[in-house]
């Protein structure tokens, strides 16, 4: 029985990432967002604004997309150490910004389809108390949004100290808080609303043009529409594994570079915010322990976890390999 010490040989699953100031001014943009809510929708009901009460109502699923946000950051805290989540519970903010972007398409839709029903149908609004309480809303959004754009830009400047050199666009995507991403364009389009609204009921006290209110609305839902279509391709690529193609060519330079190595079978995926994982089988003539391989990998950003699989090609022209009894081997390298 081997009854030695194996704690240097094991890792932490916490690839999470520090999301705790994040997750502090998400409280207060959901206690902000909520207050406006109450405000616009009391007065858009009152007024008869389209525009201003579509504004209210999207802050109310505003809220509820925050709520998300805020259980996954806690959730993921909460039982990142837990072993039940083999690859820790990096992915919970994922899960939670693909949430909040299907919340934001649900608005897009609601927005466009009761702003076409005012386009047919007009109502009358009272402009004054209208204008008031939309500039109202947009002043409280754009707080939000610097709120939670600070720690957006913050998270991205961290990184940009971590690593020296540049990535693609497709790799920075990987990169991102995506559940806090989520909560910035819920606060943007929110920003968005109360502009198009403000605009929309000057227009109409001032020229007569009643019929900008409802039409800024469909306007409006057409842009949201594009922000929760792009959350959703990206988070839902990360949801499903989608291999990062920069990380598959580093390692793959990496490992076949040195020797006659070949990797047979390679899985690349993401972890968390900034972290992802691979598990590759190699074929070579001179096999090597599995640190030797790990080494090879070091060097490549962003990459916390490797499982490592070596095969001892029998025959030069055949197939065939021996698996070596080395076995898989892993490490891994905190970003910090």
């Amino acid at each position: 029985m081997h009854d030695h010490d194996i704690s240097s040989w094991r890792h932490t699953h916490d690839f999470g990432g520090h999301t705790g100031r994040a997750e502090t001014s998400t409280r207060r943009v959901i206690a902000l967002t909520a207050v406006m809510m109450v405000v616009e929708i009391v007065t858009g009901t009152a007024s008869g604004s389209m525009a201003l009460l579509a504004d209210g109502w999207h802050m109310a699923t505003h809220v509820a997309a925050f709520g998300i946000t805020l259980f996954a950051y806690r959730y993921a805290r909460l039982h990142a150490a837990n072993p039940r989540f083999s690859f820790g519970t990096g992915k919970v903010g994922v899960l939670g910004g693909f949430a909040s972007a299907v919340a934001l398409a649900v608005v897009a839709f609601m927005m466009a389809v009761e702003s076409g029903m005012r386009l047919i149908d007009p109502q009358a609004i009272h402009y004054t108390e209208a204008i008031g309480v939309a500039v109202a809303g947009l002043v409280v959004n754009l707080v939000c949004g610097a709120m939670l754009h600070d720690h957006h830009h913050e998270h991205e400047h961290e990184h940009e100290h971590e690593h020296e050199h540049e990535h693609e666009h497709d790799h920075e995507h990987g990169q991102q808080d995506h559940n806090l991403r989520a909560a910035y364009f819920h606060v943007l389009a929110d920003a968005l609303t109360s502009l198009f609204a403000i605009v929309a009921l000057v227009a109409g006290k001032y020229a007569g043009w009643s019929w900008l209110d409802p039409a800024v609305g469909i306007l409006g839902a057409l842009v949201i529409a594009r922000w929760a279509w792009g959350l959703l391709r990206d988070t839902g690529h990360i949801l499903l594994d989608a291999a990062d193609e920069e990380t598959r060519t580093a390692i793959t330079r990496a490992i076949e570079s040195d020797a006659d190595n070949r990797i047979a079978d390679l899985h690349v995926w993401q972890l968390g915010p900034r972290q992802y994982a691979a598990s590759l089988s190699l074929v070579t003539h001179q096999p090597r322990p599995p640190q030797h391989y790990k080494a090879l990998l070091r060097e490549i950003p962003l990459l916390a976890h490797v499982v490592v699989e070596v095969n001892r090609c029998c025959d030069v022209g055949s197939a065939s390999a021996e698996q070596m009894p080395v076995g898989p081997s892993s490490f891994g390298q905190k970003s910090g």
